[in-house]
């Protein structure tokens, strides 16, 4: 099985957020996990949920403020290993092309 969540932590600050993020995305570094950062998060993925919770938590005790807002959302298909890849994979084969636009 595969779980596979969207993370985003970060502190309740003005300015760049950019080192405090750097902090939390390095935590997920101690657990057994596979993930990417992107402009709005960063994907998760486990072969365990506990897994997922556990660096998610990590995730957020490493953010040093008076005020850290964490978003977690999980999808945790039960009946199938899937990799967060192939739910790209499927969606562009339907687009029949990438699914980003041109940055031309």
């Amino acid at each position: 099985m595969t779980v596979i969540a969207m993370l985003s932590v970060a502190p309740v600050v003005e300015g760049s957020m950019a080192g405090e993020v750097a902090e939390a995305v390095d935590a997920l570094d101690e657990f057994d996990v596979d993930y990417e950062t992107n402009p709005m998060g960063t994907v998760i993925e486990a072969d365990e949920i506990e897994e997922v919770m556990v660096a998610a938590t990590a995730a957020h005790n490493a953010v040093d403020g008076d005020r850290v807002s964490t978003f977690l959302k999980i999808d945790d298909k039960r009946t199938r290993d899937r990799r967060a890849r192939e739910k790209v994979d499927a969606v562009e084969r339907e687009l029949g092309r990438p699914a980003r636009s041109d940055p031309n």
